[in-house]
């Protein structure tokens, strides 16, 4: 078999085992929306190839997905490179998004976090401190879920060991989210 044809079995191995995920996605629908909609803010974080996707995120949020809306507040914890390395280094990498989330978070604000591995310290950090101050969290997680398991308020676990399948994953999970809280944003 070559390597394209066992991409593509294994992309849709992976999504076909996305299917019981759908109430913790709406779970976290209703979550993200009532926490916009009463005037709070999302915080999003993520390492690597989720962090990028949490900054992809963020942007469907303050700029538009599908509609035209106005603005929501959503903020991609990973994005100012100044602020990053100033927490790494006087700090250290496992602070730099909890921080953040002390520093921009508030009760009735919602972090979500991505972490293919489940071994993202800097995310567990950031539920942690998101915990501490009030605010509730949503976490998607690949590879059994890794030592973040259990830590967050609706945990979104992806079937699968192979990171590019689960990032892949992640960023249609996140895209279902936009989907399903934007029709009652658009009421606003």
């Amino acid at each position: 078999m070559s390597q394209y044809k066992q991409s593509l079995d294994d992309a849709l191995e992976t999504f076909q085992a996305l299917r019981p995920l759908e109430p913790k996605i709406t779970e976290a629908a209703h979550l993200v929306l009532a926490c916009l909609k009463s005037g709070g803010k999302l915080l999003l974080c993520g390492n690597g190839g989720s962090a990028a996707d949490s900054a992809h995120i963020a942007t469907e949020f303050t700029c538009r997905f599908q509609g035209d809306r106005r603005p929501y507040p959503a903020i991609a914890l990973n994005s100012d490179g100044g602020l990053l390395t100033a927490i790494g280094n006087d700090y250290a990498f496992q602070d730099i998004f909890a921080r953040q989330v002390r520093a921009f978070g508030k009760p009735g604000d919602v972090l979500i976090g991505l972490s293919t591995s489940g071994k993202s310290r800097n995310v567990l950090f950031a539920i942690e401190e998101a915990k501490r101050i009030g605010m509730k969290s949503i976490v998607l997680l690949g590879k059994g879920g890794g030592f973040t398991k259990g830590a967050a308020d609706i945990e979104i676990a992806v079937a699968g060991t192979i990171t590019a399948r689960i990032q892949e994953a992640h960023k249609f999970l996140l895209h279902a989210l936009c989907e399903l809280v934007e029709p009652d944003l658009e009421k606003e």
